[in-house]
């Protein structure tokens, strides 16, 4: 969604997600979408649009792109890339 370009709601296929996740009692639905403002409040909106269907709301790790460096990485950025780590070994 994007007020400022005058993409709401109704310009998305939201209805059809909807109807999916009804009818094929789906346990999780995972989103790629940008961190942008508009990212972030359409994850929001169909979070909360999906709530009563029982469904997990997942997105997909965001971080830092692989082969690139630490000095080039913002706040956010590094916050995302902790908080979608896994596990590559662990300790006995």
């Amino acid at each position: 969604m994007s007020p400022l370009d005058h993409i709401g709601p109704e310009d998305l296929r939201i209805d059809s997600l909807v109807r999916r996740v009804k009818e094929n009692q789906l346990h999780e639905v995972i989103f790629a979408l940008s961190l942008d403002v508009e990212g972030e409040a359409t994850l929001s909106y169909l979070g909360e649009l999906l709530k009563p269907e029982g469904v997990n709301i997942t997105r997909i790790a965001q971080g830092l792109p692989a082969g690139s460096g630490l000095e080039t990485a913002d706040e956010l950025t590094l916050a995302r890339a902790f908080s979608g780590r896994t596990v590559f070994q662990r300790q006995r």
